[in-house]
């Protein structure tokens, strides 16, 4: 069995994921409360219209898809615990992979982490009442469960969070059946395939639903950061991540097609939690009951997929010498980087019990594809760099496959900054606010970020 080795410890993390494990953390990373919810929202911004709803969805998965392809051969070239903070390190250089490491430690993984716990507390409060302080405590305590999973073990995790994605996978393929079966929407009235609107007014509102349905699909990223913990990773990342992400394109459109078949265009619009709206109209005011507790456990398979990954970037970031150095240990009995974990999810513990993630979330959410933008130009320097090294895996469509995946990224990014000027400049200024800690662990540490971790 392969395992890192590294200079300052005895215990390393084991290669124990295989590529159903790959498979199902994509997924279940990616499926959280977004599909139950966002639907509606996709087609009140496209008037309506069935068909262009249905090109939003294939598109944020196609644009899913690009990037997939293109991680797949990084994460084959560089199978290293850490995955984009590692590409854009090696490639680019320490500070760049440092303020990516910084924002998704601040804000975007124990943002994820407390929007989910926040959630679950909420979607448990349909099922039975909770007071205000008590949904906090359920909030903190999944935090908590989740944590102690992801501390025991890597496999430990990794079980959980395949019978979970597989419990929410069925629960979304036997509801988008029934409501199939059931459902009368596409013979009542209001049915239209294109909208009678203007083009810019159409293109405004696709533009509009695109940031919700990418939103839905965010998430498949994060399996690179396991990339030190796979079995064979050179064959198993290219096809994982190819297989997840196609199958979480089916998996959404399946979903909003019985949507639809169940509410209608109108009715399902009009909803904000369109998934207990379908499933009520065709079955009754009980099933919504059922609803949210498939919504439960969809969210709790998120969030112990995002403390599986995650903390991997923080152990690599510890390794480098550019963040507290006991997150680069392993714990000798568990394998897992249980300092890193826990101290990933003492944050986001700190973020669910304020309700400070909010805000921070939303102003920094965007600036995750800055620097998805900025891993995929990295396979451009590995293969110049590497050209006479054979890869297993060459992203099929090169350099169109990972270009369109970055020109993509890089107008969402753009068109954030136009159009939210506010948002935009809070949101990189949390960002660069790691310039100055970085510089801060470089002297302390007097470590260079190309010398270890290798």
């Amino acid at each position: 069995m392969m395992k890192e080795d590294s200079s300052h410890q005895t215990a390393t993390l084991e290669r124990t994921l295989g590529l159903r494990d790959l498979i199902l953390l994509i997924i279940g990373t990616v499926i959280g409360s977004g599909i139950f919810i966002v639907p509606g929202s996709v087609l009140r911004q496209v008037q309506g219209s069935i068909a262009v709803a249905m090109l939003v969805w294939l598109a944020g998965g196609a644009l899913s898809l690009l990037g997939a392809l293109t991680y797949g051969e990084l994460a084959a070239r560089s199978p290293k615990a850490g995955g984009i903070y590692i590409y854009i390190r090696d490639c680019f250089s320490p500070l760049p992979a440092f303020l990516y490491g910084w924002t998704l430690f601040l804000v975007i993984s124990s943002g994820s982490i407390a929007t989910l716990a926040v959630a679950f507390s909420a979607y448990l409060g349909e099922i039975v009442p909770l007071t205000p302080i008590l949904s906090k405590v359920i909030a903190i305590g999944m935090i908590a469960v989740v944590t102690l999973i992801n501390v025991l073990g890597t496999r430990e995790s990794a079980n959980v969070q395949n019978w979970t994605t597989a419990i929410k996978v069925t629960a979304i393929l036997i509801m988008s059946a029934a409501l199939l079966w059931l459902g009368n929407g596409f013979s009542g009235e209001g049915v239209t395939l294109w909208p009678a609107g203007d083009g810019g007014t159409l293109a405004s509102g696709f533009g509009l639903a695109m940031i919700g349905v990418l939103w839905a699909y965010e998430g498949w990223q994060y399996v690179t950061f396991s990339a030190g913990e796979t079995i064979n990773p050179q064959r198993n990342f290219p096809r994982a991540l190819l297989i997840g992400s196609a199958a979480l394109i089916g998996i959404y459109l399946l979903a909003n097609v019985a949507y639809l078949a169940a509410l209608g265009p109108i009715n399902a619009a009009q909803s904000d939690s369109i998934a207990a709206a379908a499933v009520t109209a065709v079955a009754g005011p009980w099933a919504s009951k059922l609803v949210a507790i498939a919504i439960l456990i969809s969210i709790f398979s998120a969030a112990n997929g995002v403390v599986l990954t995650a903390p991997r970037v923080y152990y690599a970031m510890a390794r480098d010498g550019v963040f507290f150095h006991r997150l680069a240990e392993v714990n000798p009995r568990f394998h897992t980087p249980a300092f890193a974990v826990l101290a990933g999810s003492a944050w986001a513990v700190v973020l669910a019990a304020s309700g400070t993630f909010e805000q921070l979330l939303t102003y920094v959410v965007f600036t995750g594809w800055l620097f998805y933008a900025l891993g995929a130009a990295t396979i451009f320097i590995y293969r110049r760099r590497r050209a006479e090294v054979a890869s297993p895996y060459r992203v099929p469509g090169y350099p169109w496959t990972p270009l369109l995946f970055i020109l993509a990224a890089a107008a969402l990014v753009i068109n954030t900054m136009v159009t939210q000027p506010v948002r935009a400049a809070v949101g990189l200024g949390v960002v660069l606010l790691g310039a100055p800690a970085y510089l801060i662990w470089r002297s302390r540490k007097g470590v260079s970020g190309s010398e270890t971790n290798e």
